[in-house]
């Protein structure tokens, strides 16, 4: 594919988007005790076209019905990726208090601009063991987040990635970028952010390089396989021990997709988790990717036979970049984690 990063590298080369995270950390905390949670919003001032793809056996999600591209709605004004289980999507609730007071949100009076009703799908991930089992997201999370959202922002062990674990060692949030050089999406942006808390490995046990580096190589990372010592140290980890997980995340694009595109870039992403976390979308996970469309850039249109959608090919080359764009964010979602409850990290155990 002839494309190179954006400018950020992350989600919000996709102009118009916004991420903020809030979390609670308590520096002692263990499995078990202390606070380890948060969550992280993506804010798409004045709306984006959207859709949603759900795939293994334990998801837990806010609204994702209203994203089938048969149903009305049309766009949301935030995305909310969260911790704390089921009981993280409380936080939504916050998301949409400080959407209403800024008036973002479909219109629903034309005499009184302030009644508004802000769209807010959601996923979560189940990091409840990490910390104390009742430390989770709450509204105030939500509201705090999306007040800090911005087109910088950190990744890592930070917002809904605090209490992830990848396998047997300490997830995160993650995010990477491409800008389509050449085809029918030429000066396309195609971007992902992902929450990595997949029960399976996102490591080759044989060489100790992440999985997600397989389609650009490990120098792309500036990662050499791990010499024996410590890649016995990595295998002798115990694998993760709950039956709730996750990977969840979003893709965007700038191009102009329609709900049903949006499904298929959704859909296509997917390909990209699988081929950094080895197994995925298992009955332990509940993997979520949520798609959006701003629309803002205008790329050529070929012509095509009329049964032939227009936007095929345009649509073809951003599927292709959204499944290698959270292929390398769950990669940099690995490499960017800090030590969280005693779980090791990725670089503890092969780069330091």
């Amino acid at each position: 594919m002839n494309a190179v990063p954006g400018p950020r590298d992350s989600l919000t080369d996709v102009a118009g988007l916004l991420v903020g995270h809030h979390h609670d950390l308590d520096p002692d905390a263990t499995l078990g005790s202390g606070a380890a949670t948060g969550c992280t919003v993506v804010r798409a001032p004045g709306g984006a076209v959207a859709s949603v793809d759900v795939r293994g056996g334990g998801p837990g999600t806010r609204e994702t019905d209203l994203l089938d591209p048969a149903n009305t709605v049309r766009q949301v004004d935030s995305i909310l990726l969260t911790g704390g289980s089921a009981y993280g999507l409380a936080a939504a609730d916050g998301v949409m208090r400080w959407l209403e007071e800024q008036g973002e949100g479909i219109p629903m009076d034309p005499e009184d601009a302030d009644r508004v009703v802000p769209i807010v799908p959601g996923a979560v991930i189940f990091d409840l063991p990490v910390g104390d089992w009742y430390a989770r997201p709450t509204a105030e999370f939500g509201y705090r987040a999306a007040a800090a959202a911005a087109a910088d922002f950190e990744r890592g062990s930070v917002g809904a990635g605090v209490g992830a674990r990848a396998g047997s060692i300490k997830g995160g949030v993650g995010s990477a970028s491409l800008v389509l050089g050449e085809g029918p999406a030429a000066g396309v942006t195609v971007a992902a952010l992902v929450v990595a808390n997949p029960v399976g490995s996102v490591f080759d046990p044989r060489t100790g390089l992440p999985w997600g580096a397989g389609t650009e190589g490990p120098g792309r990372f500036g990662l050499r396989p791990a010499d024996p010592e410590r890649l016995a140290r990595a295998n002798a980890l115990p694998v993760k021990g709950t039956v709730l997980n996750t990977t969840i995340g979003v893709v965007a694009t700038d191009a102009p997709l329609d709900p049903s595109g949006c499904r298929r870039m959704a859909a296509t992403a997917h390909d990209g988790l699988a081929r950094a976390v080895r197994p995925a979308h298992s009955p332990l996970d509940g993997d979520t990717l949520f798609a959006l469309a701003t629309g803002t850039a205008q790329p050529a249109r070929v012509p095509l036979p009329p049964a032939f959608p227009d936007d095929l090919l345009l649509l073809d080359a951003l599927c292709t970049a959204a499944a290698l764009c959270v292929e390398r964010a769950i990669v940099d979602a690995v490499l960017t984690a800090t030590p969280v409850a005693g779980i090791p990290t990725y670089t503890d155990l092969f780069l330091d």
